[in-house]
């Protein structure tokens, strides 16, 4: 087996682009934009619960149009697509640099999630997936490193450059940032764009002939629609979307959960960001290299443990130190979760139509997004104790862990599964 620093040198350019679309999203997550909401309330007379439902009302309008825009991908060049996608991210941020709009602000967040949130690492893993053969776990697991970099720096980042320059003055140059540094870069790392494509578009004719003419080994592409029509597919599902609604509801509400409820400092919280970071990176290495190995859909009655762990340590007691296992959980859970759902797709449907299958993936995650911070603020504005919610949160997990079970079964069984060893 080729190890990462080969793997790297050999693919240091692709690797990197699609490394760099992870970190840009950054701009789009629910932790990034959390860090201005304390702002975004004052300047808009907002509620917590209103500015939630702005939120969840631009997450949803966001993953309405992802089932379209994420499947333009599988059709358009992808240097036009990725400058499309920064372009409409690049106007969120000027917009949310000059707007005191309520309305407007439900249009910027739908931009955020759009172009940030959604299609830069949607974009990213297709390309990771698209591409390689041999490898895709390890490139899969590599690309979505940017993901726990942006959420390691660019904390500290904004709390500095917001008090330095003010909070509509950050976003200005976050607008400046991403025309002067990221896409340059991106299209200098994407590299002979043409060349790439041409050549797996000649790997997916062979695979298809080989198909078509019986040939066991061959690689099968899925439609979109006949993905949909498989029952399997709404046995993994609940699984696969539990990450997005438990992760997004637990950052969305952190400084009340952490803060306001377990009465740990808003320092600790921030010192603790180090290490989910450096645990998400090792889970998604670890990943990589285990989905190589073993396969995607063999792995898929493991993947919901970390986080439904975490839980367990979150509800577990008030003490501080706690604070360390449940991000350490937390950080397993993001890495795995983001290097073993973007390998499933092309290792189980094969990759003909990707863009179009995983973007239905994504607007589904999206969804789940967009719901989870509104479910769980109701339950706590209804009375209930974190505890209460806490065990709801565990049951999901366990539910989706056991339909994840039987849904690897079939896929194992029916031999559809294509994982290839590196």
């Amino acid at each position: 087996m080729i190890g990462y620093f080969g793997f790297i040198r050999a693919n240091a350019r692709l690797l990197g682009f699609g490394g760099l679309l992870c970190l840009a999203s950054s701009f789009g997550q629910t932790f990034f934009i959390s860090l201005f909401s304390a702002e975004i309330r004052a300047e808009f007379s907002l509620s917590d619960g209103e500015f939630g439902a702005v939120y969840s009302l631009g997450t949803l309008a966001s993953a309405f149009l992802l089932l379209w825009t994420g499947q333009l991908i599988d059709r358009v060049d992808l240097r036009f697509y990725i400058v499309a996608v920064f372009t409409g991210l690049g106007l969120a941020a000027v917009l949310m640099s000059l707007t005191h709009s309520v309305v407007l602000l439900v249009f910027i967040v739908f931009l955020l999630r759009q172009c940030g949130q959604g299609l830069p690492g949607h974009t990213a893993m297709t390309a990771m997936g698209r591409y390689f053969d041999q490898g895709r776990g390890k490139a899969l697991s590599i690309a979505a490193l940017g993901y726990p970099i942006g959420e390691a720096l660019l904390p500290l980042a904004v709390v500095a450059t917001v008090a330095a320059i003010g909070w509509r003055e950050s976003w200005a140059g976050i607008a400046a940032v991403l025309a002067l540094v990221v896409v340059p870069l991106a299209l200098l790392l994407l590299g002979d764009q043409k060349a790439r494509h041409g050549a797996y578009l000649e790997r997916m004719e062979t695979a298809e002939r080989d198909a078509a003419a019986g040939r066991g080994s061959a690689e099968r592409s899925w439609t979109r629609a006949e993905v949909l029509r498989d029952p399997r597919l709404y046995l993994v599902l609940p699984g696969l979307l539990a990450p997005s609604f438990i992760f997004t509801g637990l950052f969305f509400h952190q400084i009340l959960i952490i803060v306001d409820i377990q009465g740990w400092s808003k320092t600790a919280l921030a010192a603790s960001y180090p290490i989910y970071a450096v645990t998400t990176v090792a889970a998604s290495l670890l990943a990589g290299v285990a989905i190589d190995r073993f396969g995607a859909a063999r792995l898929l009655p493991w993947f919901l443990w970390p986080q439904m762990l975490a839980v367990v340590v979150l509800i577990s007691g008030t003490d501080p130190v706690l604070l360390i296992p449940y991000m350490v959980l937390t950080g397993a859970g993001t890495g795995v979760t983001h290097t073993l759902a973007s390998a499933f797709w092309p290792e189980v449907y094969g990759r003909r139509h990707l863009g179009a299958i995983r973007a239905l993936a994504t607007a589904l995650m999206v969804f789940s997004s967009a719901a989870s911070p509104v479910a769980m603020g109701i339950l706590f504005d209804i009375g209930l104790s974190l505890t209460a919610v806490g065990w709801m949160l565990i049951g999901y997990a366990l539910v989706g862990i056991a339909l994840c079970t039987i849904a690897a079964r079939l896929y194992l069984t029916a031999g559809r599964s294509t994982a290839t060893a590196a």
